[in-house]
């Protein structure tokens, strides 16, 4: 029985906390995750924290690869995921059908909430610039560094939550209003790498083997992603 070091990106918590008790019963394995924004997992990396596998966003397992990191020919798409809105449960939901809707949503809110160092966060700050909107939506703003933004929803101090939609549907309390319109969404694609240092690489690539069946693609669909 090996204990898998497993670096992963906050988008995939959800999914993981259902499939990985399922990797764990079915071989014997034990899995250690730690969760950060692929952001900051990076920074973590370059200051010399290691694993057996990693599971991040974007550019980061290639970036990975070309630094040594991670080994070539162990990378895996596994997951993919767009931006999304949520609100308190049971809140009005309002209409982002459009990308005029978007903005009057945006502009109508009393408070929204978005992380500084996640991908949505980063992407939507640059949005609101892009849309004009930015310095009114600073004065509403309710930022912190990463993790799940919803909780600041759930616990009433944002009225809407700006986040990949796997996290915002891994709050309870919130519900998710809907997808970004479709001509400012951006999607996002997780994907595996195993450490060139790995002790455990028979079994990181046996917990991928795992997270691309059929069966983990359907949690991966239940909670708000497509699987690859």
């Amino acid at each position: 029985m090996a204990t898998i070091k497993l670096f992963v990106s906050n988008s995939m918590r959800g999914a993981m906390g259902e499939l990985i008790p399922q990797f764990e019963r079915a071989s014997g394995h034990q899995v250690s995750i730690s969760y950060d924004p692929a952001k900051v997992m990076m920074e973590r990396i370059a200051r010399g924290e290691t694993a057996d596998l990693a599971i991040l966003g974007g550019s980061s397992i290639e970036d990975l690869i070309r630094n040594g990191k991670v080994a070539a020919g162990s990378k895996r798409m596994i997951a993919s995921c767009g931006v999304g809105v949520a609100v308190l449960a049971g809140a009005s939901k309002p209409d982002i059908g459009s990308l005029e809707a978007f903005k009057q949503a945006l502009l109508a809110a009393r408070s929204v909430a978005w992380t500084q160092e996640g991908a949505s966060g980063m992407y939507f700050t640059r949005l609101i610039e892009r849309l004009g909107i930015a310095e009114p939506m600073k004065a509403k703003a309710v930022r912190r560094p990463g993790g799940l933004i919803g909780e600041l929803v759930a616990a009433r101090k944002a009225e809407l939550a700006i986040q990949q939609i796997p996290e915002l549907m891994a709050v309870p309390g919130i519900e998710l209003v809907g997808p970004f319109p479709q001509e400012i969404q951006v999607t996002t694609v997780s994907v595996a790498g195993v450490f060139a240092g790995s002790s455990q690489p028979d079994a990181a690539n046996k917990l991928l083997d795992f997270l691309t069946t059929p069966a983990a693609a359907r949690v991966f669909k239940a909670k708000g992603m497509a699987p690859a």
